[in-house]
């Protein structure tokens, strides 16, 4: 398991999490988003404004987290505003990880640590255009889900 976060100026460090690692509500809450998410975009943001909005996970909509958020961001979007857990509305989902993972596994990977290696290096090289334009495809990315109801849209694109 990965976590990363993307910004429209960059993305935040990427974290490989333990194999096994059950990610519910307090495993998101105190070590994703505390320990790893919050502080690498604070430090990428190069202040305390940013928005932040996610999907609905469960551990993402766990009340103490939502709670978390609401007091730790300063413009939160609440969770009646979030989209559905999709990954069409995921600029991680439908642009960088697939960029990434086509990068990474261009070689046979021998262990869990080359892979690590790998992902981080590739992240680096990752060029902050492609990741401005994935954030830059979620408004009409929206927009598009919005005139399909909420339904199946990426044939729309």
């Amino acid at each position: 398991m990965v976590s990363v976060a993307v910004l429209s100026f960059g993305a935040s460090n990427i974290h490989v999490l333990e194999p096994g690692v059950k990610i519910n509500g307090a495993y998101y809450r105190d070590v994703i988003l505390r320990q790893m998410l919050l502080p690498d975009i604070r430090a990428a943001s190069g202040s305390e404004f940013f928005v932040f909005q996610q999907d609905s996970v469960p551990s993402h909509r766990v009340k103490d987290t939502v709670a978390l958020l609401d007091q730790e961001t300063p413009d939160f979007i609440p969770s009646a505003l979030w989209p559905p857990n999709s990954p069409d509305l995921n600029p991680v989902d439908y642009t960088v990880w697939s960029v990434l993972l086509e990068r990474v596994y261009r070689t046979k990977i021998s262990d869990v640590d080359e892979l690590k290696r790998r992902i981080n290096s590739e992240e680096a090289a990752l060029s902050h255009a492609a990741i401005e334009r994935a954030v830059g495809e979620l408004c009409q990315r929206l927009r598009t889900c919005v005139r399909a109801g909420g339904g199946h849209f990426e044939h729309m694109l």
